[in-house]
């Protein structure tokens, strides 16, 4: 089946008590045993596994082409990756341009037990070449990054790996746009919170990974650890996948509508959109009235979802980031485009700026 046909019918099976199109949501946390030690396949304790979580990973897997795991949180996600990857005393490669939750997670806690890495711009795939080392144990990368949308190529970083794991977040492309496991990756991860819900009203993560040892390591670490998301935060994000081509087209083409109408405005300059998703940025000595003046786009944190936000990364998102490689400039403003009119969301930047 093509993308759009998968993307509507992965992880949905009808439910087998009424026939249901879209299966009940399980909302237990444990269940019964016939006797001690024998339950039905993997449900025992919702930590380990629930059968709405269970529906979810099964789409992320089919829409990514790999092996699904959930989690409560992009964060929650990225953590047992690393953790089921690179050990204490471990090196890691990760991008100059990140999200600034990623690099507090590696610099401020996983340091603390003996981690090391070197950022790098990993546009320049020379400067990959030289920070991976014959210890490499991970290379992280973005593409696009987090906030200059800068796009690095998944398989030149492949090459480049030597015997070092490569994991791609890939929460701004989403597999409508890119398929990092295809590209040689060995791993995938979301905030399934931004495009893949697509409604901003669930939290969630997902680690896709090819190898079947490396799933079992990852489920490992979910289990032990339990940052597993809810059952309704699950069936949100399952609903949101089913919609999840039609949302992109749409994002995609307001987004190029509103870079295009910014490359022509007085005092905008470096606005950059990659070419697909609904992110843009531009630079602005202006950036914080900006952003508090608009009225269609909600200055709030977070992206993806149906409705248009607008936020200063260096006074929100990125704030960890401060007086590191990976800082963000003060004028920075970043978009994430909705799907709503786009004249209207150009309007809106125009009364703004």
């Amino acid at each position: 089946m093509r993308f759009a046909t998968r993307a509507v019918h992965a992880g949905l099976e009808p439910d087998p008590g009424y026939g249901g199109v879209v299966p009940a949501i399980h909302q237990a946390s444990t269940y019964v045993q016939p006797a001690p030690g024998e339950f039905r396949e993997d449900y025992d304790y919702s930590r380990s596994a629930n059968p709405t979580r269970s529906a979810l990973e099964r789409a992320l897997g089919e829409l990514e082409g790999g092996l699904a795991s959930a989690f409560s949180s992009g964060m929650a996600a990225e953590h047992a990756l690393i953790t089921a990857v690179a050990s204490a005393g471990a090196h890691v490669v990760i991008p100059d341009d990140l999200y600034g939750g990623t690099y507090r997670l590696v610099d401020k806690v996983l340091t603390r037990w003996g981690l090391e890495y070197t950022m790098v711009d990993q546009t320049d795939l020379d400067a990959v070449e030289r920070a991976v080392r014959d210890d490499t144990a991970l290379i992280w990368v973005e593409t696009p990054t987090n906030p200059t949308l800068k796009v690095v190529d998944v398989g030149e970083i492949v090459a480049r790996r030597r015997s070092a794991f490569v994991a791609v977040d890939n929460t701004f492309a989403t597999p409508v746009f890119q398929r990092p496991l295809d590209l040689g990756a060995d791993a995938v991860v979301h905030s399934t919170t931004k495009y893949l819900g697509g409604h901003s009203d669930a939290v969630g993560g997902a680690v896709i990974v090819a190898d079947a040892a490396r799933h079992e390591a990852v489920r490992f670490v979910q289990n032990s650890v339990g940052a597993v998301p809810g059952p309704l935060d699950c069936f949100l994000v399952h609903r949101g996948l089913r919609t999840l081509p039609l949302r992109m087209a749409a994002h995609s083409e307001n987004a190029r509508a509103v870079s295009e109408w910014l490359r022509g405005v007085d005092g905008v300059r470096d606005v950059r959109w990659p070419g697909f998703s609904g992110m843009v940025s531009f630079r602005h000595d202006d950036a914080v009235r900006i952003a508090s003046s608009t009225r269609v786009f909600s200055c709030a944190e977070s992206l993806g979802g149906v409705e248009s936000l607008i936020e200063v990364p260096q006074a929100m998102t990125h704030q960890s980031v401060e007086g590191s490689a990976a800082a963000v400039p003060a004028d920075l403003v970043r978009l994430s485009c909705g799907i709503e009119d786009a004249q209207d969301l150009i309007e809106d930047l125009a009364q703004a700026v």
